[in-house]
């Protein structure tokens, strides 16, 4: 959401196309290009460098099952904060889609004292909106129009009246007010991540802002904000073409798993949410078992860890929510799924690939940076400089998530005077090569090189470490699987990824997305 209201997947991204996609995908894989940081390439020179950062990390974990990781970092009094919650889309009940992505609109709405004059005039305001809503629901599935029109009018009415006691974005005015910055967060279809910096000496105040409004959350202004995430939902999915493309490709790429689901949620199901459900959703995956803390900055651990104790103590331990059961079948056949929209033709392709805790993860991070970064990078020299069938080409991993089996996607704007065929015939090529022909050593060391960069551009962030660090703790078991990434890079070899092309680039296993131009007025 940035402050407020937008989807973001990884915190770099790879082109300007990758923006415009990813923007579109509500946060479909806060993962993709830094998305991917943590693989990276050993070497002598970088080794003491990322040793003396892993030997300034420690974590620890509270009765409750909180856990927090700390990177000391005194280099400036700043410190930056990563609330990461293990919840996102993947976790939704049918019928409930985009309750996730509400629930992280309404937790910057502030709490019983923060963002409200009177809190106990303003919730007993709820019940009642709730009740008419209710009504709402029930005339509208009995066709009863008039009914429909006289309640919302008193809904609204009653928004009004509950709308005096709120202090608007009190919450961020207070973060503004004592130097905080990049209050922000995002939900995925695998996490929901709250993160902003405040200088050194504000690390009570952030304790005791997290903490309250995670703790007696208030679902303020509940109808007001539906309107504003379906009007999000509208802009990025209903009247966008690319929107309206990646919700069909994903939905024809997953038949079971719940990432074949978007993440803003279905208009239906978004207009049928209720304060209960979100509620439920609250109280099932907001437990403090289900939370990591990364802390990176100019802070002393043991103050992080007392004051912890004192303010996010107080959360009661809970049982462990329910992960997600449900396994993609093993794909048997090409899917194919093609909207003709006024837009600019595009052509997507997609191939299941395993999740990011899986022994060849580095092996598909070494073949998406071969193929997609840079000019260098294979499909930009092919696609678009030699045969200019593409304005601009890319690909990247775990789309539209990588905690469970994911999609490698590639995709890419058409040139003038070129088809999405001719997209298509030439990222062939590229994919059969990756099978017949083995990469250079040269290379293969440039790949090597461009991921380490990566990762040294991340050590220089506290807050990319933060939430790489809270991350991979969460997805891989240990937040020092980032940095163990960094031999598995380095022993990625010519054979492997011919290996797992051979394995992974198979019609069978392919899913292909076509968007064609069709002149406005005839959209369908």
């Amino acid at each position: 959401m940035f402050i407020k209201r937008s989807r973001h997947s990884r915190w770099y991204q790879k082109s300007i196309v990758s923006l415009i996609l990813l923007f579109l995908l509500w946060n479909f894989a806060p993962a993709v290009a830094q998305a991917r940081t943590g693989t990276l390439t050993a070497s002598q020179s970088t080794t003491p460098y990322v040793q003396k950062t892993i030997e300034r990390i420690t974590e620890f974990q509270l009765d409750n099952g909180m856990k927090f990781i700390v990177l000391e970092n005194h280099e400036a009094p700043v410190v930056s904060f990563v609330t990461y919650a293990n919840v996102g889309g993947a976790n939704e009940p049918v019928g409930k889609t985009g309750v996730a992505h509400f629930l992280e609109h309404l937790a910057f709405k502030g709490t019983k004292r923060i963002g409200t004059t009177n809190y106990p005039a303003e919730a007993k305001i709820f019940p009642r909106q709730d009740e008419i809503f209710n009504q709402i629901k029930a005339a509208n599935a009995s066709g009863k129009k008039q009914e429909v029109a006289k309640l919302q009018k008193e809904l609204a009415r009653l928004e009004a009246q509950a709308s005096q006691y709120v202090k608007q974005n009190e919450f961020g005015q207070i973060v503004e007010q004592a130097g905080g910055e990049g209050l922000n967060a995002f939900t995925s279809a695998d996490e929901t991540v709250y993160f902003y910096s405040f200088p050194a000496n504000k690390l009570e105040l952030w304790m005791s802002l997290e903490s309250e409004r995670f703790l007696e959350p208030v679902f303020r202004e509940f109808y007001k904000e539906r309107e504003v995430i379906l009007e999000e939902r509208r802009l990025r999915t209903d009247n966008n073409p690319m929107g309206q493309m990646i919700e069909a490709f994903i939905d024809k790429a997953f038949t079971q798993h719940p990432y074949k689901r978007p993440v803003i949620g279905y208009d239906q199901d978004i207009r049928n949410l209720t304060r209960e459900d979100v509620r439920q959703f609250f109280e099932t995956y907001y437990p403090p078992n289900n939370l990591t803390v990364a802390i990176a900055g100019d802070v002393d651990p043991a103050q992080v860890k007392q004051l912890a104790q004192v303010y996010f103590g107080r959360f009661a331990p809970k049982t462990q929510p329910p992960e997600v059961t449900q396994v993609e079948p093993r794909q048997t056949e090409t899917r194919e799924v093609t909207l003709e929209l006024p837009a600019q033709p595009m052509y997507l392709e997609g191939y299941h690939r395993p999740q990011l805790n899986h022994p060849d993860r580095a092996i598909y991070e070494v073949i998406a940076t071969l193929m997609s970064t840079g000019r260098t990078s294979r499909l930009y020299k092919s696609l678009v400089e030699q045969k200019r069938v593409a304005l601009s080409a890319q690909g990247f991993n775990g789309f539209p998530g990588d905690k469970y089996p994911n999609l490698m996607l590639f995709y890419a704007l058409t040139a003038p005077n070129a088809t999405v065929d001719d997209v298509a015939k030439a990222l062939n090529v590229e994919l059969e090569r990756l099978k017949t022909e083995p990469v250079s050593a040269k290379e293969l060391e440039r790949v090597k090189n461009q991921l380490t960069a990566d990762l040294l551009r991340s050590l220089d962030s506290n807050m990319g470490m933060a939430k790489l660090l809270a991350e991979y703790d969460v997805k891989t078991g240990s937040w020092q699987n980032l940095f163990k990434e960094l031999d598995a890079i380095a022993a990625v070899t010519p054979a492997d990824i011919q290996r797992v092309a051979k394995d992974t680039f198979t019609p069978q296993n392919r899913t292909i997305g076509r968007l064609l131009s069709k002149p406005d007025g005839m959209m369908r």
